[in-house]
């Protein structure tokens, strides 16, 4: 590392003012304080106490993604060989290699489209790369089915970047999630795309590996079949564990639990809003189930869809989420509630979680407006006693 540390301080001088390399000083920046932390400290007005920065708790996020983004590569191959009717004679390394390959290049599209932007705009603006884009650019392919087309990927990504974020002032600044407004983009322009039966296995092979499916081939999500008329056909075993068609991302319940482990561990998520998304999804679905407008367990609502990966890892996103501690309850219990609400009410859109988080992002800056009035309205009774 000390290697590293030596070069980047032999060339940092091209990249300062007055060197060749000028203008290319926010991108020399982006790279050496994402390596390591900036040794420089605030000369007045200082209000962080230690060495974890945006880019270290980004990357603590990250690390919570790795197990969902992990598994849902094995799903992708699991759903591929198990339609195909190959699954018992596959090797795990055959599995988890198509989906690995499937996966793979919606990642590099993220990433080189979303920072790319990223790099652009701080050039443009002569301000350091920011950071935020480092979980949203893992987070949008894994909240999206497996044969989206990558051009569609990089539309997506590129509105969610500009309008979600950068136009709002950048990371800090955003009152939109920045991977839900990537999908909402794609779900509102694409349906097609985003919906239905046919989208959610891989249906070609991938350099020998996998297999080819017939173009006419459908297998729906469980909440798909719900939508349908009809009841799931996965156990909640395979629910749970996530050997169901869905998202790259969000069908291991499991591996989200990990990441959400890892996320509260560490203070980098709210334990009250994730568990107060829980708790309203929890509610509506039991209210549902009582007056029997929904033919699942108040349970099932939870394992399935993209309930539990929008409660760990997006809800709880620090910049959109309400920032009071009683305006997290609120806020989280909103999201959940509404979720479930969608999906029962609106059999046309039976994934309601994304709608509800953006819902959530809308209504924070209020929540947190009646919270801190209502604190100063308690303080002023006090005073006058």
């Amino acid at each position: 590392m000390s290697a590293l540390r030596n070069y980047l301080n032999k060339i940092k001088p091209n990249f300062q003012k007055g060197g060749k390399l000028h203008a290319f000083e926010s991108v020399f920046d982006g790279f050496e304080s994402f390596l390591y932390v900036p040794n420089t400290t605030a000369k007045s007005g200082a209000s962080i106490h230690d060495s974890i920065d945006s880019k270290r708790i980004m990357s603590f996020v990250v690390i919570a993604l790795i197990p969902a983004l992990l598994f849902g590569m094995y799903n992708v191959g699991y759903q591929n060989f198990k339609a195909a009717g190959t699954l018992d004679a596959a090797s795990f390394i055959e599995v988890f290699g198509f989906g690995f390959l499937a996966v793979l290049p919606k990642l590099l599209v993220s990433y080189i489209v979303g920072l790319g932007i990223e790099f652009a705009w701080a050039q443009w603006k002569h301000e350091e790369i920011q950071e935020g884009y480092l979980v949203s650019g893992i987070i949008i392919p894994l909240i999206i089915p497996i044969s989206t087309p990558l051009w569609m990927l990089a539309l997506a990504c590129a509105f969610a970047v500009i309008f979600c974020k950068e136009i709002f002032g950048g990371t800090g600044m955003n009152i939109f999630n920045v991977a839900v407004g990537a999908r909402m983009f794609l779900f509102f322009s694409y349906p097609l795309a985003m919906s239905g039966d046919k989208v959610w296995v891989a249906k070609d092979a991938i350099f020998g590996l996998g297999n080819t499916l017939p173009d006419g081939f459908t297998a729906a999500t469980p909440l798909g079949q719900l939508a349908q008329g009809s009841m799931p056909s996965a156990s909640l075993c395979d629910s749970i564990i996530g050997f169901i068609p869905g998202c790259i991302g969000e069908t291991s319940v499991i591996a989200i639990a990990i990441g959400a482990i890892i996320l509260l561990w560490t203070g980098i998520a709210s334990w009250k809003t994730m568990g107060s998304v829980f708790a309203g999804g929890i509610v509506m679905a039991l209210i549902f189930q009582a007056l029997g407008m929904t033919p699942i367990a108040w349970y099932e609502h939870i394992v399935l869809g993209g309930f539990c990966f929008g409660a760990v890892f997006m809800a709880t996103d620090p910049v959109t989420s309400a920032r009071t501690e009683k305006g997290k309850y609120f806020y989280g219990f909103l999201i959940g509630a509404i979720a479930v609400i969608v999906r029962v009410m609106n059999p046309g859109y039976p994934e309601g979680m994304m709608l509800a988080i953006f819902f959530g992002n809308m209504f924070a800056p209020l929540i947190d407006y009646c919270v801190v009035q209502g604190n100063i309205s308690r303080r002023a009774k006090r005073a006058i006693k």
